[in-house]
C-alpha cells in the first residue's frame, strides 16, 4: 500500500498491566484526561463520559495558546475487551461522524495486555493521519507511564 492510499491507522502495544485497568483507563474520566492528550493538559472538569452504547463522550486538549475539543459517541462497549467510538474535532464537518476508533485489549496473561487500536474513517489526508498516528503514539506512551505508576 502506498503512502497516498492510507486510510486509517494501526498500532499494536504490549502494556505491563492487567486488562481490566486498561480499559479503565480508556472508559474512566480521571484515567482518560491523564493520558489522552500525551503531554497536553485535558482538565479533568472538560471531560464528559457516559461509556454505553450510543453515549456520547468530550473533552478538550489544552496546548498553550491553544483548546482542541473531541466528541464522539460510543458505538460498542464490550468491557474489558473491546470500545469502539466515533471521533471528531472542531475541523470535521458537521455532518460527518468522524473517525471511527476501536480498541481490542486482550489478556495475554502474566498481567500483560495487548492493545491492538485502529482509526478508520478516511476523513484525514494521509499527512494528517500520518500526524495522528504520531499523536495517538505519544498518548499511548503516557498511557503506559500512567498504568505503570498506578
Amino acid at each position: 500500500m502506498t503512502e497516498s492510499a492510507r486510510e486509517g491507522i494501526d498500532i499494536t502495544r504490549i502494556i505491563d498491566a492487567p486488562r481490566e485497568r486498561v480499559f479503565e483507563a480508556w472508559t474512566t474520566p480521571e484515567h482518560f484526561a491523564a493520558w489522552f492528550g500525551g503531554d497536553a493538559e485535558v482538565p479533568l472538569d472538560r471531560v464528559s463520559m457516559d461509556v454505553r452504547p450510543g453515549g456520547a463522550w468530550s473533552l478538550v486538549m489544552v496546548v498553550p495558546g491553544t483548546e482542541m475539543p473531541f466528541h464522539g459517541v460510543y458505538r460498542e462497549v464490550a468491557a474489558p475487551e473491546r470500545l469502539v467510538l466515533t471521533m471528531k474535532d472542531a475541523s470535521a464537518p458537521a455532518d460527518s461522524e468522524g473517525e471511527t476508533v476501536t480498541a481490542t485489549f486482550t489478556d495475554r496473561g502474566d498481567r500483560t495486555t495487548e492493545l491492538v487500536f485502529q482509526q478508520r474513517g478516511g476523513n484525514l489526508t494521509p499527512e494528517q493521519y500520518a500526524a495522528a498516528e504520531d499523536g495517538w503514539e505519544a498518548f499511548f506512551d503516557a498511557l503506559v507511564a500512567r498504568l505503570a505508576s498506578s
